[in-house]
């Protein structure tokens, strides 16, 4: 491990001298390169820094202890051992989940859709209120979201919706999204009050590069039709919805959100893109078993992953059996101290199969 450390220090030096050159800032894709690469290791190294610097402090401190005869100086050097000892602990766990292979994933924008399940009118209206969470979150975080396509009932719900979400990371926080969410409430639309229990699936998938899929046009078929539903002048006015069918595979994407088929076109492989990605990142976790185990259930699309009980004004995850009584701000957008108990239980389970091949 730290063989590795050394290297990725000397590694973060050529960078740092490279990136002070005037040839290197004149190539913007080479900048950009050496800056993306140079983000990625420096939490590395100012951890390793800081490990390393500590080490020194035990040092020292145990050499006063030993060598020392003063009883204040002993006292003091107890103490600063005693906590440099316990960050020495902090800083070891916290290098070896840096450590941790990354997913190449967790950089890139994702695609989510959002079905409605079982329960109706109820589901439905559950389905525009995740949509609206997940809007409010990715808000919060300051990234941007892209309808791609809905299908709304009259009474406020939705179907279906599919949006595109942009920014920093917006993978590596949404990836655990994925599964059914269930939801236990009397529903507006009842009138017994009887709590039903309703279900809505959640698919995140990255999005794909052109380098990452290859698709050929040959293989998609597009028609274009008039948009329904909410739009502005033109949207109900022209042929400029498109629905993209990828003959191999079966599958069909509608996009109506842009005025311009051009625009509509170009969401609609962007989503296809997605999806033959995704399709090929499950095969790969079929043929894995493990390492379908170690990802918290990101892989499972049918796996219910959590529950909100309105009654009771909590939500529970159960992946993880995190129970949390704040559903009003959950469904508000704060969903992060849940993201945080999916990810750091992920590398728990990560750094466990680690310790278990070494």
């Amino acid at each position: 491990m730290f063989d590795k450390l050394e290297d990725l220090i000397r590694r973060y030096e050529e960078i740092m001298n490279e990136l002070s050159e005037p040839s290197v800032a004149s190539d913007n894709d080479r900048f950009r390169k050496l800056m993306k690469e140079q983000s990625d290791i420096a939490p590395l190294v100012e951890t390793y820094k800081e490990y390393k610097k500590n080490k020194e402090v035990i040092e020292e401190s145990l050499q006063i202890l030993d060598e020392e005869s003063d009883p204040e100086l002993k006292e003091l050097a107890k103490e600063e051992l005693s906590e440099a000892r316990k960050l020495d602990e902090e800083l070891s766990e916290k290098l070896k989940v840096l450590l941790l292979p990354k997913d190449p994933n967790d950089d890139k924008n994702v695609i989510v859709e959002i079905r409605a399940g079982a329960g109706g009118d109820e589901a439905a209206l559950f389905a525009a209120e995740v949509y609206r969470m997940y809007v409010h979150y990715a808000e919060a975080s300051r990234w941007k979201v892209e309808t791609m396509d809905v299908e709304e009932i009259g009474i406020g719900g939705m179907k279906y919706v599919s949006f595109m979400v942009t920014g920093q990371g917006a993978y590596s926080r949404l990836k655990y999204e994925s599964g059914v969410h269930r939801v236990q409430r009397v529903p507006e639309t009842e009138s017994g009050g009887r709590i039903h229990t309703s279900t809505i699936t959640v698919a995140v998938m990255p999005e794909a590069e052109e380098v990452d899929v290859n698709i050929d046009m040959n293989d998609c078929r597009f028609d274009v039709f008039r948009a329904s539903g909410n739009g502005g002048q033109c949207v109900n006015t022209t042929d400029s919805a498109v629905r993209l069918t990828h003959i191999p595979t079966g599958i069909v994407i509608s996009c109506q959100d842009e005025k311009s088929q051009i625009k509509n076109k170009d969401k609609a492989l962007k989503v296809l893109r997605a999806k033959l990605y995704d399709l090929e990142m499950s095969k790969a976790h079929d043929e894995e078993a493990s390492l379908r185990r170690s990802q918290i259930g990101t892989g499972d699309r049918s796996e219910k992953i959590r529950t909100y009980n309105f009654p009771q004004g909590r939500v529970t995850d159960h992946r993880i059996n995190l129970t949390l009584y704040k559903l009003d701000k959950i469904m508000n957008g704060d969903i992060q101290e849940i993201i945080d108990a999916c990810t750091a239980a992920d590398q728990a389970e990560k750094l466990t199969r680690m310790q278990e091949s070494a």
